[in-house]
């Protein structure tokens, strides 16, 4: 598949950048004519993947947080969130539904969120080294701009 346009995004991983960092993305992502409720579908599922980078990459520091989004020929919408932070130690025991590290305030849904949401995800982690987060879309719209 061809690239047709890509971004690159680093903040820092403080709750309120979780809110700027679904603005910047649907803002990219609207040149592809998108219905609302890819939009919405897209805005969750980043706004997951960023809360677990804040709340689970970084759960005593700040660290930086970097989302690539890059746009394919036909609509394909590819999302990376990446973190350096702690990592996951069993990232297939954290995909399952309920599991949480993050105390009684967390559901542990946030795996499963993204993966209803998006075509398909992929999780790669490494204990100390941190969390990156693939997520793939198509979008219907037929332009590209």
């Amino acid at each position: 598949m061809t690239m047709m346009d890509e971004m690159q995004l680093s903040f820092q991983s403080k709750s309120q950048n979780e809110r700027f960092s679904r603005t910047v993305v649907a803002a990219f992502v609207a040149r592809l004519d998108p219905t609302l409720e890819e939009i919405s579908d897209l805005k969750t599922a980043v706004s997951e993947a960023v809360t677990n980078a804040i709340v689970h990459g970084y759960p005593d520091s700040i660290g930086k947080v970097q989302i690539k989004m890059r746009i394919y020929e036909g609509n394909m919408l590819e999302l990376v969130i990446k973190d350096h932070g702690r990592g996951i130690p069993d990232v297939n025991k954290a995909r399952e539904p309920m599991f949480t590290t993050g105390g009684e305030e967390r559901s542990g849904m946030g795996f499963t969120v993204m993966e209803s949401f998006m075509d398909k995800i992929r999780v790669i982690s490494k204990e100390g080294t941190g969390t990156a987060v693939t997520m793939y879309k198509k979008i219907s719209g037929e332009r590209f701009i």
